[in-house]
């Protein structure tokens, strides 16, 4: 069967002003030192519009943290590629945000940590919030399309009607409410930002209110925690299948948790054309088709669905990529998640305002 990629994922850096207790990016990130050239993201977005990848997602770390991002917007609209950038908003003025409007940049999608300022700079690690607000007004005063994303965790859960209420407000037309996804730096502050069940079952009931009154004026796009599905996600679609993922140092991968599995050889782009890594290199084939598969997966109607689930999160709960994975129900391994949340579920509310105690791992 014959995969044409449709999204890249470029993280231009790891670099980022926020310490993120949450954050997905890998434990040891790549050095400026290592990063791609704007000569090399040029040559890596013309390729990838020859492929058919029709959008590329600016990312990081903080991409602001890259002097060439408007040139480098530019090279993605020559190449005809839909220009999203994900950022925290710190370093971004007037100035610079109508060059990269003019440029060619599409839509912006602007990361807040909560509504509260206080709660907002402990979860960022760093003070940014009342930056953030600015920004958030910037951009509603100019025509380019506008996502506000906030993740949400047993820190900040409750104060989920305000997050919504504040998006409503803030001009964007879309707002994407994202439980925390364990990998990385959160797989680390695991017990910490993982919701009860009574936290995940009212955050569901607010959603669905907040869309059925705010239908045609905001899109809300819901991520719910793997850890209390049923079924494993489709994670990026299927491994290899939609969409893939360059690291700031040029590695192409099938996702951005992809390097914590052992044994696996992800080449770089400034190595090989990235038609040939992504239809030819044995990382992308190694999870591609249904060959891998173990029992439940092998033969479960579902395979096709969800693909036996996220090969990373598979790693980091049993140390086996090539199993299935422990969140679905069916899964061999599924006990050391039900673990998981018999222990978050039996810790408690530890004030009136439903805030709760955790350590922050130092970065």
């Amino acid at each position: 069967m014959t995969y044409t990629p449709r999204a890249l994922i470029a993280e231009l850096t790891h670099r980022c002003p926020l310490h993120c207790v949450y954050c997905s990016n890998p434990l040891e990130m790549q050095r400026r030192s290592e990063e791609l050239s704007t000569e090399d993201w040029t040559t890596i977005f013309q390729q990838a519009g020859e492929m058919g990848v029709l959008q590329v997602h600016l990312t990081g770390g903080e991409p602001l943290s890259r002097s060439d991002l408007t040139e480098l917007v530019r090279a993605g609209r020559r190449a005809n590629l839909y220009l999203n950038l994900i950022t925290s908003g710190v370093g971004l003025d007037g100035p610079r945000l109508d060059a990269l409007i003019e440029a060619g940049l599409d839509h912006i999608q602007l990361s807040f940590q909560d509504t509260e300022e206080a709660h907002a700079n402990e979860y960022a690690g760093t003070r940014s919030h009342a930056l953030k607000l600015r920004v958030a007004g910037m951009i509603r005063e100019r025509r380019i399309a506008f996502t506000i994303n906030i993740v949400i965790h047993r820190g900040n859960v409750g104060r989920l009607e305000e997050m919504i209420a504040f998006a409503e407000q803030s001009g964007a037309q879309r707002l994407e409410i994202a439980h925390v996804q364990y990998y990385g730096w959160a797989f680390r502050n695991r017990d910490a930002l993982l919701p009860t069940r009574e936290q995940l079952d009212r955050s569901v009931e607010i959603v669905d209110v907040a869309r059925e009154r705010l239908q045609g004026r905001l899109r809300i796009d819901f991520v719910l925690p793997d850890y209390y599905a049923k079924y494993p996600k489709p994670c990026m679609n299927g491994w290899g299948h939609q969409q893939m993922l360059i690291d700031p140092a040029g590695r192409v991968l099938p996702c951005h948790a992809a390097s914590v599995i052992p044994g696996m050889q992800f080449l770089s782009a400034r190595e090989r054309p990235l038609r040939w890594i992504w239809e030819d290199s044995p990382a992308f084939n190694r999870f591609r088709d249904e060959s891998w598969m173990p029992e439940p997966c092998r033969s479960c109607d579902r395979r096709t669905r969800d693909f036996g689930g996220c090969r990373c999160q598979a790693f980091l709960l049993t140390g086996d990529a090539a199993t299935t994975d422990p969140v679905c129900t069916l899964a061999p391994a599924h006990g050391v998640v039900e673990e998981t949340l018999r222990r978050v579920n039996a810790s408690g509310v530890v004030s009136g305002d439903g805030s709760w105690v955790y350590r922050i791992d130092p970065r």
